[in-house]
Protein backbone atom coordinates (compact mmCIF):
# COMPACT_ATOMS: atom_id res chain seq x y z
CA UNK A 1 0.00 0.00 0.00
CA UNK A 2 1.25 3.48 -0.86
CA UNK A 3 0.47 6.86 0.79
CA UNK A 4 1.24 10.32 -0.62
CA UNK A 5 1.56 13.57 1.32
CA UNK A 6 3.21 16.91 0.71
CA UNK A 7 5.03 16.72 4.03
CA UNK A 8 6.10 13.46 5.62
CA UNK A 9 7.08 13.93 9.29
CA UNK A 10 8.77 11.09 11.16
CA UNK A 11 8.28 11.66 14.89
CA UNK A 12 5.62 13.27 17.03
CA UNK A 13 7.58 15.27 19.59
CA UNK A 14 7.94 19.02 19.99
CA UNK A 15 9.94 19.47 16.76
CA UNK A 16 7.74 17.29 14.56
CA UNK A 17 4.46 18.71 15.83
CA UNK A 18 5.71 22.30 15.63
CA UNK A 19 6.66 21.65 12.02
CA UNK A 20 3.35 19.93 11.24
CA UNK A 21 1.29 22.84 12.57
CA UNK A 22 3.12 25.35 10.39
CA UNK A 23 3.26 23.09 7.33
CA UNK A 24 -0.46 22.23 7.47
CA UNK A 25 -1.23 25.77 6.27
CA UNK A 26 0.48 24.91 2.97
CA UNK A 27 -0.25 21.25 2.23
CA UNK A 28 -1.07 17.76 3.49
CA UNK A 29 0.95 16.41 6.42
CA UNK A 30 1.49 12.83 7.61
CA UNK A 31 2.98 12.32 11.09
CA UNK A 32 4.39 8.82 11.69
CA UNK A 33 5.06 7.68 15.27
CA UNK A 34 6.48 4.33 16.38
CA UNK A 35 4.17 3.90 19.36
CA UNK A 36 1.18 5.94 20.52
CA UNK A 37 1.38 9.41 19.03
CA UNK A 38 2.33 11.04 22.36
CA UNK A 39 5.10 8.57 23.24
CA UNK A 40 8.53 10.15 22.88
CA UNK A 41 11.22 12.13 24.66
CA UNK A 42 9.19 15.35 24.68
CA UNK A 43 6.55 14.21 27.14
CA UNK A 44 9.23 13.11 29.64
CA UNK A 45 11.01 16.48 29.68
CA UNK A 46 10.72 17.74 33.24
CA UNK A 47 12.71 20.97 33.31
CA UNK A 48 11.26 23.46 30.86
CA UNK A 49 11.92 25.81 27.97
CA UNK A 50 14.82 28.23 28.31
CA UNK A 51 13.94 31.65 26.85
CA UNK A 52 14.65 35.29 27.54
CA UNK A 53 11.38 36.41 29.12
CA UNK A 54 12.43 38.47 32.15
CA UNK A 55 13.50 42.13 31.77
CA UNK A 56 16.41 41.23 34.06
CA UNK A 57 17.69 38.80 31.41
CA UNK A 58 19.12 39.44 27.94
CA UNK A 59 19.73 37.64 24.66
CA UNK A 60 23.44 38.27 25.07
CA UNK A 61 23.55 36.48 28.42
CA UNK A 62 21.59 33.46 27.20
CA UNK A 63 23.80 33.29 24.11
CA UNK A 64 26.95 33.49 26.21
CA UNK A 65 25.73 30.79 28.62
CA UNK A 66 25.02 28.50 25.66
CA UNK A 67 28.43 29.15 24.10
CA UNK A 68 30.25 28.48 27.38
CA UNK A 69 28.38 25.21 27.93
CA UNK A 70 29.17 24.16 24.34
CA UNK A 71 32.92 24.25 25.05
CA UNK A 72 33.93 26.09 21.89
CA UNK A 73 32.02 24.01 19.32
CA UNK A 74 28.69 25.86 19.16
CA UNK A 75 27.95 27.54 15.85
CA UNK A 76 27.25 31.10 16.89
CA UNK A 77 24.73 31.68 14.09
CA UNK A 78 22.65 28.72 15.26
CA UNK A 79 22.84 29.92 18.86
CA UNK A 80 21.82 33.47 17.89
CA UNK A 81 18.85 32.27 15.82
CA UNK A 82 17.57 29.94 18.54
CA UNK A 83 17.83 32.34 21.45
CA UNK A 84 16.55 35.42 19.62
CA UNK A 85 13.53 33.59 18.14
CA UNK A 86 12.81 31.67 21.33
CA UNK A 87 10.51 34.11 23.15
CA UNK A 88 8.18 34.38 20.13
CA UNK A 89 7.92 30.60 19.93
CA UNK A 90 7.09 30.36 23.65
CA UNK A 91 4.36 33.00 23.28
CA UNK A 92 3.03 31.11 20.26
CA UNK A 93 2.93 27.91 22.30
CA UNK A 94 0.98 29.67 25.06
CA UNK A 95 -1.44 30.99 22.44
CA UNK A 96 -1.96 27.38 21.34
CA UNK A 97 -3.08 26.48 24.84
CA UNK A 98 0.03 25.50 26.79
CA UNK A 99 -0.42 26.32 30.47
CA UNK A 100 2.83 27.12 32.26
CA UNK A 101 3.34 27.70 35.98
CA UNK A 102 2.80 31.31 37.00
CA UNK A 103 3.80 33.36 40.02
CA UNK A 104 1.33 35.03 42.36
CA UNK A 105 1.32 38.17 40.20
CA UNK A 106 0.29 36.16 37.14
CA UNK A 107 3.65 36.41 35.40
CA UNK A 108 5.45 33.29 34.20
CA UNK A 109 7.33 31.61 37.04
CA UNK A 110 10.91 31.39 35.79
CA UNK A 111 13.38 28.95 37.30
CA UNK A 112 17.11 28.45 36.96
CA UNK A 113 19.09 25.37 35.93
CA UNK A 114 22.76 24.43 35.76
CA UNK A 115 25.08 26.80 33.85
CA UNK A 116 22.35 29.45 33.47
CA UNK A 117 23.26 32.75 35.06
CA UNK A 118 19.66 33.93 35.17
CA UNK A 119 16.24 32.49 35.96
CA UNK A 120 14.91 31.98 32.44
CA UNK A 121 13.33 28.52 32.32
CA UNK A 122 9.58 28.49 31.64
CA UNK A 123 8.02 25.38 33.16
CA UNK A 124 4.79 23.55 33.95
CA UNK A 125 5.72 22.27 37.39
CA UNK A 126 8.05 19.35 36.73
CA UNK A 127 5.98 18.00 33.81
CA UNK A 128 6.75 20.61 31.17
CA UNK A 129 7.21 18.19 28.31
CA UNK A 130 3.85 16.56 28.94
CA UNK A 131 2.11 19.92 28.84
CA UNK A 132 3.93 20.98 25.67
CA UNK A 133 3.02 17.69 23.99
CA UNK A 134 -0.63 17.99 25.10
CA UNK A 135 -0.98 21.51 23.74
CA UNK A 136 0.65 20.71 20.41
CA UNK A 137 -1.40 17.53 19.88
CA UNK A 138 -4.60 19.41 20.68
CA UNK A 139 -3.67 22.09 18.15
CA UNK A 140 -2.89 19.41 15.54
CA UNK A 141 -6.30 17.82 16.09
CA UNK A 142 -7.87 21.07 14.90
CA UNK A 143 -6.01 20.88 11.58
CA UNK A 144 -7.73 18.66 8.97
CA UNK A 145 -4.56 18.62 6.86
CA UNK A 146 -2.65 16.63 9.52
CA UNK A 147 -3.03 12.84 9.58
CA UNK A 148 -1.39 10.68 12.26
CA UNK A 149 -0.10 7.16 11.66
CA UNK A 150 0.65 5.71 15.13
CA UNK A 151 2.37 2.34 15.64
CA UNK A 152 4.26 2.89 12.38
CA UNK A 153 8.01 2.19 12.35
CA UNK A 154 10.13 3.72 9.60
CA UNK A 155 12.59 1.18 8.20
CA UNK A 156 14.58 2.97 5.51
CA UNK A 157 14.46 6.15 3.47
CA UNK A 158 13.33 5.90 -0.16
CA UNK A 159 15.92 7.39 -2.51
CA UNK A 160 15.96 8.12 -6.22
CA UNK A 161 19.22 6.41 -7.11
CA UNK A 162 19.08 7.69 -10.71
CA UNK A 163 19.64 11.28 -9.62
CA UNK A 164 23.20 12.69 -9.39
CA UNK A 165 22.61 13.18 -5.66
CA UNK A 166 20.19 10.60 -4.22
CA UNK A 167 16.95 12.50 -3.58
CA UNK A 168 14.81 11.34 -0.67
CA UNK A 169 11.16 10.71 -1.51
CA UNK A 170 9.83 9.16 1.71
CA UNK A 171 10.16 5.95 3.74
CA UNK A 172 9.26 2.30 3.89
CA UNK A 173 7.43 1.76 7.16
CA UNK A 174 6.29 -1.24 9.19
CA UNK A 175 2.66 -1.02 10.33
CA UNK A 176 1.22 -2.59 13.46
CA UNK A 177 -0.31 -5.45 11.48
CA UNK A 178 3.12 -6.49 10.16
CA UNK A 179 2.74 -5.10 6.63
CA UNK A 180 5.39 -2.84 5.13
CA UNK A 181 3.90 0.19 3.37
CA UNK A 182 5.31 2.98 1.25
CA UNK A 183 5.01 6.60 2.39
CA UNK A 184 5.92 9.15 -0.28
CA UNK A 185 6.40 12.86 0.39
CA UNK A 186 7.53 15.92 -1.49
CA UNK A 187 9.77 16.45 1.53
CA UNK A 188 10.65 14.10 4.37
CA UNK A 189 11.33 15.52 7.82
CA UNK A 190 13.27 13.57 10.43
CA UNK A 191 12.02 14.53 13.90
CA UNK A 192 12.78 11.17 15.49
CA UNK A 193 14.56 12.40 18.62
CA UNK A 194 17.61 10.83 20.22
CA UNK A 195 19.17 7.44 20.88
CA UNK A 196 19.41 6.99 24.64
CA UNK A 197 18.56 3.29 24.37
CA UNK A 198 22.00 2.70 22.85
CA UNK A 199 23.21 2.85 26.48
CA UNK A 200 22.43 0.49 29.33
CA UNK A 201 21.21 3.27 31.63
CA UNK A 202 19.18 6.11 30.16
CA UNK A 203 16.47 8.58 31.02
CA UNK A 204 14.93 8.09 27.56
CA UNK A 205 11.81 6.05 26.76
CA UNK A 206 11.99 2.82 24.77
CA UNK A 207 11.35 4.60 21.45
CA UNK A 208 14.69 6.45 21.58
CA UNK A 209 16.70 4.11 19.35
CA UNK A 210 18.34 6.62 17.01
CA UNK A 211 16.18 5.73 14.01
CA UNK A 212 16.55 9.03 12.19
CA UNK A 213 20.34 9.22 12.47
CA UNK A 214 20.71 5.58 11.43
CA UNK A 215 18.43 5.90 8.39
CA UNK A 216 20.06 9.16 7.30
CA UNK A 217 23.53 7.62 7.63
CA UNK A 218 22.57 4.59 5.59
CA UNK A 219 21.15 6.92 2.92
CA UNK A 220 24.42 8.85 2.68
CA UNK A 221 23.66 12.01 4.71
CA UNK A 222 26.37 13.75 6.71
CA UNK A 223 26.41 13.00 10.44
CA UNK A 224 28.36 15.04 13.00
CA UNK A 225 29.50 15.13 16.62
CA UNK A 226 28.05 11.82 17.78
CA UNK A 227 30.84 11.55 20.37
CA UNK A 228 29.03 14.21 22.40
CA UNK A 229 26.32 12.22 24.18
CA UNK A 230 25.04 13.99 27.25
CA UNK A 231 24.68 12.01 30.45
CA UNK A 232 22.21 13.57 32.84
CA UNK A 233 23.85 13.69 36.27
CA UNK A 234 20.80 12.63 38.25
CA UNK A 235 18.54 9.71 37.39
CA UNK A 236 16.73 7.97 40.22
CA UNK A 237 18.66 4.98 41.56
CA UNK A 238 16.14 2.32 42.56
CA UNK A 239 15.82 -1.33 41.47
CA UNK A 240 12.21 -0.81 40.37
CA UNK A 241 12.61 2.63 38.74
CA UNK A 242 13.00 2.69 34.96
CA UNK A 243 14.30 5.75 33.12
CA UNK A 244 13.10 8.20 35.79
CA UNK A 245 14.85 11.55 35.59
CA UNK A 246 15.45 13.76 38.62
CA UNK A 247 15.32 17.17 36.97
CA UNK A 248 18.21 19.60 37.01
CA UNK A 249 15.69 22.12 38.27
CA UNK A 250 16.04 20.56 41.73
CA UNK A 251 19.65 21.71 41.82
CA UNK A 252 18.51 25.03 40.37
CA UNK A 253 16.26 25.45 43.39
CA UNK A 254 19.07 24.66 45.84
CA UNK A 255 19.52 20.88 45.87
CA UNK A 256 22.88 19.65 47.19
CA UNK A 257 24.82 16.59 46.02
CA UNK A 258 26.26 14.52 48.85
CA UNK A 259 28.14 11.30 49.41
CA UNK A 260 26.69 8.63 51.69
CA UNK A 261 28.71 10.21 54.50
CA UNK A 262 26.77 13.44 53.99
CA UNK A 263 29.80 15.28 52.59
CA UNK A 264 29.27 17.68 49.68
CA UNK A 265 31.78 17.33 46.86
CA UNK A 266 30.83 19.49 43.87
CA UNK A 267 32.78 22.52 45.07
CA UNK A 268 35.94 20.51 44.34
CA UNK A 269 34.98 20.23 40.66
CA UNK A 270 33.46 23.56 39.58
CA UNK A 271 33.06 27.13 40.93
CA UNK A 272 29.27 26.86 40.49
CA UNK A 273 29.26 23.56 42.45
CA UNK A 274 25.90 21.81 41.84
CA UNK A 275 25.03 24.38 39.15
CA UNK A 276 28.04 23.54 37.00
CA UNK A 277 27.54 22.30 33.42
CA UNK A 278 26.05 18.83 33.06
CA UNK A 279 29.22 17.22 31.72
CA UNK A 280 31.19 18.43 34.73
CA UNK A 281 28.57 17.30 37.25
CA UNK A 282 28.13 13.88 35.61
CA UNK A 283 31.89 13.24 35.56
CA UNK A 284 32.20 14.40 39.16
CA UNK A 285 29.53 11.96 40.32
CA UNK A 286 31.12 9.18 38.25
CA UNK A 287 34.55 9.95 39.77
CA UNK A 288 33.20 9.98 43.33
CA UNK A 289 31.35 6.69 42.81
CA UNK A 290 34.54 5.07 41.51
CA UNK A 291 36.61 6.55 44.34
CA UNK A 292 34.25 5.42 47.11
CA UNK A 293 32.92 2.24 45.51
CA UNK A 294 29.36 3.43 46.11
CA UNK A 295 26.61 2.67 43.58
CA UNK A 296 25.07 6.14 43.83
CA UNK A 297 25.27 9.56 45.45
CA UNK A 298 22.52 11.56 47.12
CA UNK A 299 20.66 14.69 46.04
CA UNK A 300 19.56 16.45 49.20
CA UNK A 301 16.43 18.63 49.07
CA UNK A 302 15.40 18.26 52.72
CA UNK A 303 16.28 21.86 53.64
CA UNK A 304 13.58 23.24 51.31
CA UNK A 305 10.53 21.88 53.12
CA UNK A 306 7.67 19.60 52.18
CA UNK A 307 5.21 22.29 51.06
CA UNK A 308 7.62 23.81 48.54
CA UNK A 309 8.77 20.45 47.18
CA UNK A 310 5.27 19.04 46.75
CA UNK A 311 4.09 22.19 44.94
CA UNK A 312 7.16 22.85 42.79
CA UNK A 313 7.94 19.23 41.91
CA UNK A 314 4.66 17.32 42.19
CA UNK A 315 5.55 14.52 39.77
CA UNK A 316 9.03 13.91 41.17
CA UNK A 317 7.73 14.16 44.75
CA UNK A 318 4.91 11.65 44.18
CA UNK A 319 7.07 9.27 42.14
CA UNK A 320 9.79 9.20 44.80
CA UNK A 321 7.13 8.57 47.44
CA UNK A 322 5.83 5.65 45.36
CA UNK A 323 9.33 4.14 45.58
CA UNK A 324 9.47 4.70 49.33
CA UNK A 325 11.56 7.89 49.25
CA UNK A 326 10.20 10.98 50.99
CA UNK A 327 12.38 13.73 49.53
CA UNK A 328 11.20 16.15 52.19
CA UNK A 329 13.06 14.17 54.87
CA UNK A 330 15.34 11.82 52.87
CA UNK A 331 17.99 12.58 50.24
CA UNK A 332 17.29 11.04 46.81
CA UNK A 333 19.72 8.34 45.56
CA UNK A 334 20.87 9.32 42.05
CA UNK A 335 23.25 8.16 39.27
CA UNK A 336 24.16 9.57 35.84
CA UNK A 337 22.33 8.17 32.79
CA UNK A 338 22.42 8.76 29.02
CA UNK A 339 20.09 11.64 28.29
CA UNK A 340 20.61 13.73 25.14
CA UNK A 341 22.24 13.40 21.74
CA UNK A 342 24.12 16.62 20.97
CA UNK A 343 25.28 15.46 17.53
CA UNK A 344 23.16 14.12 14.70
CA UNK A 345 22.25 14.70 11.07
CA UNK A 346 24.05 17.79 9.79
CA UNK A 347 21.67 20.61 8.83
CA UNK A 348 21.69 24.28 8.00
CA UNK A 349 19.66 26.87 9.89
CA UNK A 350 16.46 25.75 8.15
CA UNK A 351 16.76 22.01 8.75
CA UNK A 352 18.15 21.13 5.31
CA UNK A 353 20.42 18.06 5.29
CA UNK A 354 23.05 17.13 2.71
CA UNK A 355 20.43 15.07 0.80
CA UNK A 356 17.80 16.82 -1.36
CA UNK A 357 14.30 16.33 -0.03
CA UNK A 358 15.45 15.40 3.48
CA UNK A 359 15.21 17.71 6.50
CA UNK A 360 16.05 17.08 10.16
CA UNK A 361 14.86 19.02 13.21
CA UNK A 362 15.10 18.65 16.96
CA UNK A 363 17.36 16.21 18.77
CA UNK A 364 18.03 14.13 15.63
CA UNK A 365 19.69 17.15 13.98
CA UNK A 366 23.10 18.72 14.43
CA UNK A 367 22.58 22.43 13.84
CA UNK A 368 25.58 23.55 15.87
CA UNK A 369 23.39 24.89 18.70
CA UNK A 370 24.68 22.54 21.39
CA UNK A 371 28.34 22.21 20.45
CA UNK A 372 30.12 19.79 22.76
CA UNK A 373 27.53 20.02 25.56
CA UNK A 374 23.88 21.12 25.65
CA UNK A 375 22.82 23.88 28.00
CA UNK A 376 19.89 22.73 30.14
CA UNK A 377 16.38 23.34 28.72
CA UNK A 378 17.64 24.47 25.31
CA UNK A 379 16.25 21.27 23.76
CA UNK A 380 12.51 22.01 23.83
CA UNK A 381 13.43 25.50 22.66
CA UNK A 382 15.37 24.04 19.73
CA UNK A 383 12.39 21.90 18.68
CA UNK A 384 10.03 24.88 18.72
CA UNK A 385 12.38 27.18 16.83
CA UNK A 386 13.60 24.80 14.13
CA UNK A 387 10.22 23.18 13.58
CA UNK A 388 8.90 26.65 12.78
CA UNK A 389 11.92 27.69 10.69
CA UNK A 390 11.98 24.54 8.56
CA UNK A 391 8.27 24.67 7.73
CA UNK A 392 8.40 28.31 6.74
CA UNK A 393 11.50 27.77 4.63
CA UNK A 394 9.95 24.89 2.69
CA UNK A 395 6.47 26.36 2.20
CA UNK A 396 7.32 28.95 -0.52
CA UNK A 397 9.26 26.31 -2.47
CA UNK A 398 6.91 23.36 -1.92
CA UNK A 399 5.96 22.88 -5.57
CA UNK A 400 9.63 22.69 -6.53
CA UNK A 401 9.84 19.49 -4.48
CA UNK A 402 8.41 17.02 -6.95
CA UNK A 403 6.95 13.64 -6.21
CA UNK A 404 8.91 10.85 -7.93
CA UNK A 405 7.92 10.30 -11.57
CA UNK A 406 7.09 6.69 -10.80
CA UNK A 407 5.87 5.09 -7.61
CA UNK A 408 8.79 3.64 -5.64
CA UNK A 409 8.93 -0.15 -5.81
CA UNK A 410 7.32 -1.96 -2.90
CA UNK A 411 9.53 -3.21 -0.10
CA UNK A 412 11.46 -6.29 -1.21
CA UNK A 413 10.77 -8.95 1.40
CA UNK A 414 13.27 -11.27 -0.30
CA UNK A 415 13.44 -14.63 1.44
CA UNK A 416 11.95 -13.32 4.69
CA UNK A 417 10.21 -15.98 6.75
CA UNK A 418 8.89 -16.14 10.29
CA UNK A 419 11.76 -16.32 12.79
CA UNK A 420 12.09 -17.76 16.27
CA UNK A 421 15.32 -15.85 16.88
CA UNK A 422 13.88 -13.33 19.40
CA UNK A 423 16.29 -14.54 22.08
CA UNK A 424 19.25 -13.78 19.78
CA UNK A 425 17.92 -10.30 19.05
CA UNK A 426 17.58 -9.66 22.78
CA UNK A 427 21.10 -10.93 23.42
CA UNK A 428 22.62 -8.64 20.79
CA UNK A 429 20.56 -5.67 21.96
CA UNK A 430 21.75 -6.15 25.55
CA UNK A 431 25.34 -6.67 24.43
CA UNK A 432 25.43 -3.41 22.47
CA UNK A 433 23.97 -1.38 25.31
CA UNK A 434 26.32 -2.88 27.91
CA UNK A 435 29.49 -2.47 25.82
CA UNK A 436 28.51 1.14 25.05
CA UNK A 437 28.03 1.84 28.76
CA UNK A 438 31.32 0.20 29.76
CA UNK A 439 33.57 1.30 26.88
CA UNK A 440 31.98 4.46 25.43
CA UNK A 441 30.36 6.04 28.48
CA UNK A 442 31.20 9.06 30.62
CA UNK A 443 34.95 8.26 30.63
CA UNK A 444 36.64 6.65 27.59
CA UNK A 445 40.04 5.42 26.43
CA UNK A 446 41.55 4.50 23.07
CA UNK A 447 41.74 0.84 24.08
CA UNK A 448 38.08 0.74 25.15
CA UNK A 449 36.99 2.41 21.93
CA UNK A 450 39.02 -0.04 19.85
CA UNK A 451 37.39 -2.98 21.63
CA UNK A 452 33.94 -1.52 21.13
CA UNK A 453 34.67 -0.91 17.44
CA UNK A 454 35.73 -4.52 16.82
CA UNK A 455 32.70 -6.04 18.53
CA UNK A 456 30.26 -3.64 16.87
CA UNK A 457 31.66 -4.51 13.45
CA UNK A 458 30.84 -8.17 14.13
CA UNK A 459 27.36 -7.42 15.44
CA UNK A 460 26.48 -5.13 12.53
CA UNK A 461 27.62 -7.80 10.08
CA UNK A 462 25.43 -10.38 11.83
CA UNK A 463 22.44 -8.05 11.54
CA UNK A 464 23.07 -7.32 7.85
CA UNK A 465 23.70 -10.90 6.84
CA UNK A 466 21.38 -12.77 9.16
CA UNK A 467 18.40 -10.91 10.59
CA UNK A 468 17.24 -9.39 7.30
CA UNK A 469 16.71 -12.92 5.97
CA UNK A 470 13.94 -13.28 8.51
CA UNK A 471 10.73 -11.47 9.15
CA UNK A 472 11.24 -7.74 9.68
CA UNK A 473 9.93 -6.78 13.11
CA UNK A 474 10.12 -3.59 15.12
CA UNK A 475 12.68 -5.20 17.45
CA UNK A 476 14.93 -6.09 14.53
CA UNK A 477 14.57 -2.60 12.99
CA UNK A 478 15.50 -0.99 16.30
CA UNK A 479 18.41 -3.39 16.86
CA UNK A 480 19.80 -2.49 13.45
CA UNK A 481 19.46 1.21 14.24
CA UNK A 482 21.12 1.16 17.66
CA UNK A 483 23.98 -0.87 16.17
CA UNK A 484 24.51 1.81 13.50
CA UNK A 485 24.23 4.64 16.04
CA UNK A 486 26.68 2.87 18.37
CA UNK A 487 29.09 2.59 15.43
CA UNK A 488 28.77 6.33 14.75
CA UNK A 489 29.39 7.27 18.39
CA UNK A 490 32.49 5.06 18.53
CA UNK A 491 33.74 6.32 15.16
CA UNK A 492 33.42 9.98 16.15
CA UNK A 493 34.89 9.37 19.62
CA UNK A 494 37.85 7.51 18.12
CA UNK A 495 38.63 10.39 15.76
CA UNK A 496 38.61 13.13 18.42
CA UNK A 497 42.04 13.02 20.08
CA UNK A 498 41.24 15.40 22.94
CA UNK A 499 38.77 15.85 25.79
CA UNK A 500 36.07 18.46 25.26
CA UNK A 501 32.61 18.88 26.73
CA UNK A 502 30.85 15.54 26.88
CA UNK A 503 33.76 13.61 25.32
CA UNK A 504 36.37 12.72 27.94
CA UNK A 505 39.19 10.29 27.24
CA UNK A 506 41.96 9.41 29.69
CA UNK A 507 44.45 9.17 26.80
CA UNK A 508 43.92 12.81 25.75
CA UNK A 509 42.68 14.52 28.94
CA UNK A 510 43.21 18.11 27.75
CA UNK A 511 41.30 20.28 25.30
CA UNK A 512 43.19 20.95 22.06
CA UNK A 513 41.85 24.02 20.28
CA UNK A 514 44.68 24.03 17.76
CA UNK A 515 43.72 20.69 16.21
CA UNK A 516 40.13 19.95 17.28
CA UNK A 517 38.14 23.17 17.31
CA UNK A 518 35.82 21.78 14.63
CA UNK A 519 32.97 19.32 14.16
CA UNK A 520 33.55 15.60 13.65
CA UNK A 521 31.75 14.80 10.38
CA UNK A 522 31.23 11.29 9.01
CA UNK A 523 29.26 9.90 6.08
CA UNK A 524 29.12 6.82 3.91
CA UNK A 525 28.46 6.25 0.26
CA UNK A 526 24.74 5.46 -0.22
Amino acid sequence: MSHRFDFLVLGGGVAGLSFALEAARHGSVAVLTKRARHEGNTQYAQGGVAAVISPADSFEEHIEDTLIAGAGLCHRDAVEVTIREGPARVKELIARGAEFTRAADGELDLTREGAHRKRRVVHAGDMTGREVERALLAACDEQPNIVFFPDTTAIDLIRDRNARTPTVHGVYALRANGTIETFVGRVTILATGGAGKVYLYTTNPDVATGDGVAMAYRAGAQIANMEFYQFHPTALFHPEAKNFLISEALRGEGGKLRLKSGERFMDRYHPLAELGPRDVVARAIDAEMKRTGDEFVYLDMTHLGRAFLAERFPNIYSTCRAFGIDMAVQPIPVVPAAHFQCGGVVTDLFGRTSLPGLYAIGEVACTGLHGANRLASNSLLEGLVFGHRAANAIAPELRSFAFPREDPPPWDVGSAVASDEAVVVTQNWDEIRRLMWNFVGIVRSSKRLMRAHRRLDMLREEIREYYWRFQVTRDVVELRNIADVAHLIVECASRRKESRGLHYTIDYPSKDDHNWLHDTIVSREP
